[in-house]
């Protein structure tokens, strides 16, 4: 299964929402098949219990040898092996200095078992997300921290745009996008999510035209002469720490080579303008920001509150209940969704005026 003609894997696979829609079927045959495969990579006896991730992946810990393992696997239809790129993506960002799990074993064959699955390192710590929805998250010095590594793995800047293709890795080591083009990977499904929101009636039909229009009178602003490393799902669930101090990025499934300022414009589909100025002050105390940057932020911000409105509405997490990691406690399905209509809108008008980040 190829991802050149994928925007983003959640919710343009196939499989759409699979493993988001509701969460995935751990089997006995599955964890059978699993500990054969490990045992097998190892060659020592393997003790599986069930993991706690939140993800479309299943993921256990394994006891191998006195050692714990942190384990995911991919089982969907397609046959997806992106495991293999991702795992390439951690290792290379790790040797910059990046705090990311180090890659123990993988396999994306589906030769031995029926699914691909990763051995990475374990840390025990909580995502940070916890900490967030209870009120004890340093957020300042947490959000800092986050711009100092995204402006870290930007030092990574592969050949071509959007996700990495396996063939040029496999042949010459050349970390390499599917893309020549950025706006090519960037337009990718975009008129098919604006239809699936007005279809579900997230959007009219005015709504989805606007966004059509000001996004194409906008797409100088996506020519890039090369791209960078871009993590693509930079979200508190996806790091590891305490309150006051990040461990680990995890989760690099969705990672491509885009633009610098993608993962910044993630951090504020989630959080305000106080946080995203920390990660701001973070990033340009170890790299300048790049021309142009408050339109690419709100040219991308757009571009990935469009994306989050595909998976909430068909993953059905307007309908969650307070337990669901995305929200906080005394924050409800329909209130979730009066934000992510609001937050969609807001980074519209800043593209149209080229607003300041204060407008978050």
């Amino acid at each position: 299964m190829s991802r050149r003609g994928i925007y983003y894997w959640k919710c343009d696979r196939p499989a759409a929402f699979h493993g988001t829609k509701m969460r995935p079927v751990r089997t006995a045959e599955m964890e059978h098949q699993l500990a054969g495969a490990l045992e097998s990579h190892f060659q020592a006896p393997v003790l599986l219990t069930p993991g706690a991730g939140q993800g479309n992946h299943h993921t256990w810990l394994a006891n191998i040898s006195g050692k714990t393992l942190f384990i995911r696997i991919e089982d969907g239809p397609e046959g997806d092996d992106y495991l293999e790129m991702e795992s390439v993506v951690m290792d290379a960002t790790r040797d910059l200095g990046v705090p990311v799990p180090v890659v123990f074993a993988f396999d994306a064959t589906r030769r031995t078992v029926p699914f691909a699955w990763q051995a990475i390192e374990y840390f025990q710590y909580p995502d940070l997300n916890q900490f967030y929805k209870a009120g004890t998250l340093e957020a300042p010095a947490i959000a800092h921290q986050i711009g100092v590594a995204v402006a870290r793995w930007q030092n990574i800047q592969p050949q071509g745009f959007g996700p990495f293709n396996a063939t040029p890795w496999a042949a010459k080591k050349t970390l390499c996008g599917f893309h020549s083009i950025y706006q090519t990977h960037f337009n990718l499904r975009l008129d098919e999510h604006l239809d699936f929101l007005v279809s579900h009636a997230f959007l009219n039909g005015n709504e989805r035209d606007l966004f059509s229009r000001v996004l194409a009178q906008h797409q100088s602003l996506l020519d890039l002469k090369e791209g960078c490393l871009v993590h693509k799902d930079l979200a508190l669930w996806n790091i590891l720490g305490t309150e006051s101090e990040l461990k680990a990025f995890i989760d690099f499934d969705d990672a491509i080579s885009g633009d610098p300022m993608d993962d910044l414009s993630l951090l504020a589909c989630f959080h305000d303008a106080a946080f995203v100025q920390k990660a701001l002050e973070g990033y340009t105390s170890t790299r300048p920001l790049p021309p142009e940057y408050k339109g690419r932020f709100w040219m991308h911000l757009t571009r990935n509150m469009i994306v989050k409105s595909v998976i909430r509405v068909g993953s059905g997490y307007f309908e969650r209940d307070s337990n669901f990691f995305l929200t906080g406690n005394t924050i409800s399905g329909e209130t979730f969704k009066t934000f992510t209509r609001t937050r969609l809108f807001r980074a519209l008008k800043g593209l149209e005026s080229d607003a300041d980040l204060s407008l978050l």
